[in-house]
């Protein structure tokens, strides 16, 4: 058989356009649940190409709505393709797709936040983590409303090698706004290096495929939106856990104009903040005046590693929050309470390090 009749037996029958099933089943996108739909197919077959090969893969769709991005994968050669759609709306729409694709096409009607992803594909596609990732892709059009939530959670899954993850390294294609899109790509020194450029860099190869002009979305957005490709590393660059090394990029990047060691400080409680923070930056051997931006994974890191050097010590640092140093504080101002800062955070359901 030739490669283009291979080609052909992938392709769905004639269907109504999805301009069609929008108008059919009175679609519209809800302002407050951020829906753009993306109905020009070259550019959602685009988008399905940057996830490599989809020949006889299983993969989950996040939030199809009315089905453009789905027929792609579809087209694409899935074997297997898990929607998961929260808005009841799209489901009539997608149960035809499901018709005209007996066997490829499951649909899920739930929230992706909740979704016990680690239960949707059967055990035998996984593939050790050290090998190659298994035939397992999660490709969506997200919501911006949800998007910056989930990749987060998602990176934290990988982590810890849990929910989509079970099965190997399986990779990601996702749209998000064109700035958070170059915020997960951007380089150290660059203005858009952020907490999250870290965190997912230090977990994954990460990738800035393209930009689709928000007109190309119906209802038209106000910004573009970038598509980004993340493949998960055999070996994280930091070898600590998730909430450790999120808990320093975040306070890092709390001041982001400043020098680091001034988001470093609010670590520590403030009878010992100084000290600390001094043993802190000295171990990791930090500049304390380079800025956070400027910071590189290595950097990170050092930082990363000589503050779980510091918990093990003394695990109540890992139990401190400043914000909750900064309530307490008000709440003692209000009440005239005197408060002892050393431990003013609830305990942390972190581990010691």
């Amino acid at each position: 058989m030739s490669a283009s009749r291979k080609l052909a037996s992938f392709r769905l029958p004639p269907l109504p356009t999805v301009g069609e099933l929008i108008k059919l089943f009175n679609l519209r996108a809800e302002k407050q649940l951020s829906q753009n739909f993306l109905l020009d197919l070259k550019l959602t077959d685009k988008i399905v190409r940057q996830a490599g090969s989809l020949r006889d893969a299983h993969v989950c769709e996040v939030g199809p709505g009315p089905g453009g991005l789905t027929r792609s994968i579809l087209n694409a050669g899935a074997t297997d393709l898990l929607v998961v759609e929260k808005d009841t709306r799209f489901i009539p729409g997608l149960k035809l797709l499901s018709e005209a694709a007996p066997g490829r096409l499951r649909i899920v009607h739930g929230d992706i936040l909740t979704y016990r992803m680690d239960r949707g594909f059967p055990s035998n596609i996984s593939k050790p983590w050290e090998g190659d990732p298994p035939n397992l892709h999660i490709i969506g059009n997200l919501p911006f409303s949800v998007s910056t939530p989930l990749i987060i959670k998602w990176l934290e899954d990988i982590a810890n090698r849990s929910g989509p993850f079970i099965y190997g390294r399986t990779r990601l294609t996702l749209t998000f706004q064109k700035e958070v899109a170059e915020r997960l790509t951007a380089s150290t020194g660059s203005r858009q290096r952020s907490r999250l450029s870290v965190m997912a860099q230090y977990l994954c190869t990460v990738r800035n495929c393209f930009t689709i002009p928000g007109r190309a979305f119906v209802p038209k957005p106000e910004v573009d939106v970038g598509v980004v490709h993340f493949s998960p590393l055999v070996q994280p660059q930091i070898q600590q856990p998730f909430k450790l090394v999120e808990k320093v990029v975040r306070n890092i990047f709390q001041f982001r104009r400043k020098h680091c060691h001034k988001g470093v400080e609010k670590l520590f409680p403030e009878a010992r903040r100084i000290e600390l923070t001094q043993q802190m930056m000295q171990q990791a051997d930090v500049d304390p005046i380079l800025r956070p931006t400027e910071l590189t994974i290595p950097h990170i890191k050092a930082l990363a590693d000589s503050y779980a050097h510091l918990c093990s010590r003394e695990p109540s640092l890992l139990r401190y929050e400043y914000r909750e140093e900064l309530r307490m504080k008000h709440l003692s101002r209000q009440t005239n309470t005197p408060m002892d800062t050393r431990s003013s955070a609830p305990p942390s359901p972190l581990q010691p390090c």
